[in-house]
C-alpha cells in the first residue's frame, strides 16, 4: 500500500465515526452552515492580494513534524495581514496533526476564504466541511473516480461552497474535469516518492481550460518562482511547508511577499 491507499483506508474508519456521532442535521444546525461562502475567484484575483493560499500543518506524513509551537490563530490571522487570498487548513489529525476545530479558529479569526484540506472521500465530509466554516473544498483526482468527483463537486456548489480539483498528471486532469469545479490546482509533489518539481505545473499548464481558475501546489520556496508561474497561466499559488517551517511563519510570509514586488 502507498501512504496515499493507507490514509483513505484510515479516512474511510473516520468518517464512519463521524457519522455514527453527529448526524447531517446536527451539522446543517450549525451557525456556520448558513453563511454565506466567500468567492475563490474574487479572493484570488483581487489585484490588492498575492493570489497566495497560505497553508497551516503542523507536520506531514514524508517531513514528519513541520511546527507544533504556534497556534492557528496567531499565524492565519498574519497570513490574511500579509496578503493571502485565501487560507488552507490541515483537518486530517492521524498523519497531519491537523483538527477541525483548527478550521473553525481560522473561519472566525478571519475573513477571507478557508480550504479545508483533507481527503474527502464521502458526502459527508462535503457537509461537515460547510458546518465548519470552510469556503472551498479539496477533491483529490488520485484517491476518487469522475463520478465520485462530479457527485462529491456537485453537493458542495449545492451547499455555496467552491471546489478545488487536484491533480498530479495529464490523465487525471482529462478525466476528472467537470462544470461544478472553480479550480484546478497541479500537485508538483510525486505521490509516489513525495519528490516535487515545479516543472509538473508548467508542463500541464496548457491543458487547463481557461474557464478555471490554475492554482500550483508544493514546491513553491522562491518569490521568482511565482513570476514564472504567473506568466505560465496560473492564478494561486498554495505555500505551506515553505512558511511552516519558520519559527514565525507570518513573518516568513510577510518577507516573501515583499520580496514579489
Amino acid at each position: 500500500m502507498t501512504i496515499l491507499d493507507t490514509i483513505v483506508s484510515q479516512k474511510k474508519k473516520e468518517v464512519q465515526i463521524a457519522k455514527d456521532s453527529i448526524s447531517y442535521a446536527q451539522l446543517e444546525a450549525s451557525d456556520f452552515f448558513k453563511r454565506k461562502c466567500y468567492s475563490f475567484k474574487d479572493f484570488l484575483l483581487d489585484p490588492l492580494r498575492t493570489g497566495i493560499i497560505a497553508e497551516f500543518k503542523r507536520r506531514s506524513p514524508s517531513k514528519g513534524i513541520i511546527n507544533d509551537k504556534v497556534s492557528v490563530q496567531d499565524v492565519t490571522s498574519a497570513y490574511a495581514a500579509a496578503g493571502a487570498s485565501a487560507l488552507s487548513v490541515l483537518t486530517d489529525t492521524e498523519f497531519f496533526m491537523g483538527y477541525k476545530a483548527d478550521l473553525v479558529e481560522a473561519r472566525k479569526t478571519n475573513a477571507i476564504p478557508v480550504l479545508r484540506k483533507d481527503f474527502m472521500i464521502d458526502e459527508y465530509q462535503v457537509v461537515e466541511a460547510k458546518s465548519l466554516g470552510a469556503d472551498i473544498i479539496l477533491l483529490i483526482a488520485a484517491i476518487l473516480t469522475p463520478d465520485e468527483i462530479q457527485r462529491l463537486a456537485s453537493l458542495a456548489k449545492s451547499l455555496g461552497l467552491n471546489v478545488l480539483l487536484e491533480v498530479h498528471n495529464l490523465e487525471e486532469l482529462q478525466r476528472s474535469i467537470n462544470p461544478n469545479l472553480d479550480a484546478i490546482g497541479v500537485n508538483n509533489r510525486n505521490l509516489a516518492d513525495f519528490s516535487v518539481s515545479v516543472e509538473t505545473s508548467y508542463q500541464l499548464a496548457p491543458h487547463i481550460p481557461s474557464e478555471f481558475l490554475k492554482i500550483s501546489e508544493s514546491a513553491i520556496s522562491n518569490p521568482e518562482t511565482i513570476k514564472q508561474l504567473k506568466r505560465a497561466g496560473f492564478n494561486g499559488f498554495l505555500i505551506g511547508e515553505n512558511f511552516m517551517k519558520q519559527a514565525d511563519p507570518g513573518k516568513a510570509m510577510r518577507e516573501f511577499v515583499s520580496e514579489m514586488k
